[in-house]
């Protein structure tokens, strides 16, 4: 790593600009834009920088920047480097879409629509982009109900002129058939051009001039034209209704909300056009490089707008008020031709339609992290960093994680889950009440689950090894071992299961421990953890099989728990056998449910009649007011 003061320039001016730190490999790591160049970069050469800021200037060599006029130019220009260079160190939202539109060719002598996902050509008139290929597959259909110009290719067109026929578009209605003659060559550009003002102007201004039409034609007794522009508004009017929202008509603009959780954020976008959504997207980054302190919105702000693929409306919705608004807000003005407001609505429906869009971009995160956890090649990079970084010699194809629960050393169980290939494999899940007989404590604890799986791998291995060698068949699920085991804990975990595998002569299966505060890796006899990085996917494996053994065991823990509390209820309780106990555990499963059973619900649980019934619910009618007077919740303990 390099020092920061052995590049750290002089005479740095004073003006606003645009500045780009570099590494060994004279590579572009990030980007940024001052107000004052002097003053911002100043703060990267101090002492105690946060640690992505820290990482990042010792990672560079050196650092040069650009003098602009204003903050505007500045901002264009870090936009532009950001997209040529792609720094690590700054937000890039991810969109892997190409988005489509709607292409109309006025200027050929039989103008066509179609949907294209090309990059723009001269001659065309772009409508879009939609966000959505069902938004734009949806308006498509209706354009040509509405407006049937050609939308065949030139090849089918030709043909159909030659073969005096017309293709299926025509015989449904959705298209007007100029290839046959069906409508003059002048009707069909006059059909194109209104379609075109359609686009422009919407269907408030379009309506008028198609009823003003009809009242003509049948005036002049052009009866077959009267009600082909009668047919064209009825469906005007149904796709009116079909689009129409919970949302007020005035309502136009984009809604743009941003998710944050950890390392990832999430970004969406609503379409608006008077009070219909038009079409959505959301959009991924992996934070992990970002440094502290930039503003993800701006980023956000300008994948969106900045490749030029989405038109910029006049007004944007945002949930949170990006750093330097006036400047974004000038800069969008460039992209567009019209005053660009950005706000940040406080009430009303746009409030509720913002919290909407950033659940979207919740459950696009949620998604993307999902099929990163089951794809399989990712799976196969995960478990191939886990290998190199602990050294083990051979690929974890097997992994199993144990994790303790308890309450102040009560009710104390353990889990045992199963991850083959990078996938969980519950089947194989165990659990494991823990004996406290001698005294509890997490690592005493750690030591015996570890203990008891591996010698029921080792009884199961040599059971099965004669019983499939004189018989055949399959070896039980025990007796499978893992590559790898993983506790939920740091060294005294470890070195509890360490333990463990050397008493029981164990010596082909790696070990380690993930500890929670810091994320950091501990392997057995090391002073001091491993740190993967933050985006490795070995690190985010082996996090998802902890928070997977965490989980498992938190379950186990709080049923084990109900059920010894109510069996403790039980034990006070008059003519209670065997038989019974098992009847009411079995029925309610809790003191809670217990306590709200009524006294038929009680007297019908099997092998409990209406006089067991009244002496349960009188003790636990008596324990209540007991708890009330006392000031103690009997199903908790805690103390009112």
């Amino acid at each position: 790593m390099a020092d920061p003061q052995s590049y750290r320039p002089s005479n740095i001016p004073e003006h606003p600009g645009v500045y780009r730190f570099y590494n060994a490999k004279d590579k572009i790591i990030y980007v940024g834009k001052a107000k004052n160049l002097k003053n911002r970069l100043s703060n990267y050469f101090q002492a105690n920088l946060a640690t992505k800021t820290y990482r990042m200037v010792h990672e560079a060599v050196r650092v040069d920047w650009t003098i602009v006029s204003t903050e505007l130019e500045a901002l264009a220009l870090e936009f532009s480097w950001i997209k040529q260079h792609q720094p690590k160190y700054n937000v890039q939202f991810k969109d892997d879409k190409s988005y489509p539109y709607l292409a109309l060719s006025l200027n050929d002598e039989y103008p066509m629509i179609f949907i294209t996902r090309k990059d723009k050509r001269p001659g065309l008139k772009y409508f879009g982009p939609y966000t959505n290929a069902w938004a734009l597959r949806n308006t498509f259909e209706v354009l040509l109900k509405v407006f049937p110009v050609r939308s065949c290719s030139s090849a089918n067109f030709t043909r159909a002129r030659k073969s005096k026929r017309q293709c299926l578009l025509g015989d449904i209605g959705k298209c007007a058939a100029p290839c046959v003659d069906w409508i003059s060559k002048e009707d069909h550009k006059q059909l194109a051009q209104r379609l075109n003002d359609f686009m422009d102007s919407g269907m408030e201004n379009i309506l008028p001039k198609l009823n003003e039409e009809m009242q003509n034609a049948a005036n002049n007794e052009e009866f077959e034209r009267a009600a082909r522009l009668r047919d064209q508004i009825d469906s005007f009017e149904k796709a009116q209704k079909s689009t129409e929202g919970n949302f007020s008509d005035d309502l136009d603009g984009d809604f743009i909300s941003l998710y944050q959780d950890g390392f990832h954020a999430a970004g969406s976008i609503f379409s608006m056009q008077r009070g219909s959504v038009k079409g959505s997207r959301s959009w991924i980054v992996d934070q992990e490089m970002v440094l502290e302190g930039q503003d993800v919105l701006t980023a956000l702000l300008y994948s969106i707008y900045g490749t030029g693929a989405m038109q910029v409306p006049r007004n944007i919705y945002v949930n949170s008020e990006p750093v330097d608004k006036d400047q974004l807000e000038k800069w969008l003005e460039t992209l567009g031709s019209a005053k660009v407001e950005i706000k940040v609505p406080q009430r009303g429906e746009k409030v509720e339609l913002l919290d909407t869009v950033k659940r979207n971009a919740q459950y696009s995160l949620i998604q993307y992290l999902s099929k990163r956890a089951t794809d399989a090649a990712v799976s196969g990079k995960a478990l191939t960093e886990i290998e190199e970084s602990l050294s083990l010699g051979r690929t974890p194809l097997r992994i199993e994680c144990f994790d303790i629960s308890n309450i102040s050393g009560t009710s104390v169980v353990a889990s045992m889950v199963v991850f083959e290939d990078g996938m969980a494999k519950k089947s194989e899940y165990r659990r494991f009440i823990i004996n406290t007989d001698e005294g509890f404590d997490d690592t005493r604890a750690m030591h015996q689950v570890i203990t008891r799986r591996l010698k029921r791998l080792i009884d199961d291995r040599q059971e099965n090894e004669a019983e499939v060698a004189e018989l055949g068949g399959k070896p039980s699920k025990f007796a499978y071992p893992p590559q790898l085991i993983v506790v939920d804990g740091g060294a005294p975990q470890v070195s509890a299961a360490q333990r463990a595998l050397d008493e029981l002569g164990i010596t082909d299966i790696a070990l380690c421990g993930l500890a929670k505060r810091l994320e950091e890796v501990w392997i057995p006899g090391s002073k001091d953890p491993l740190i993967l990085p933050r985006n490795s996917e070995g690190l985010y494996l082996l996090q998802r099989i902890r928070d997977e053994a965490h989980r498992f065991a938190i379950t186990f823990h709080r049923s084990r728990r109900s059920k010894v509390m109510l069996e403790s209820v039980l034990d006070d309780i008059p003519q209670m056998g065997r038989s019974r106990r098992a009847a009411l555990l079995e029925r309610f499963g809790s003191v809670a449910a217990l306590r709200k059973a009524s006294l038929i619900e009680l007297a019908l649980t099997p092998g409990i009649g209406e006089k067991i019934a009244e002496v349960i619910f009188d003790h636990l009618e008596h324990q209540r007011e007991s708890s009330e007077v006392q000031g103690v919740d009997m199903q908790t303990g805690e103390i009112l």
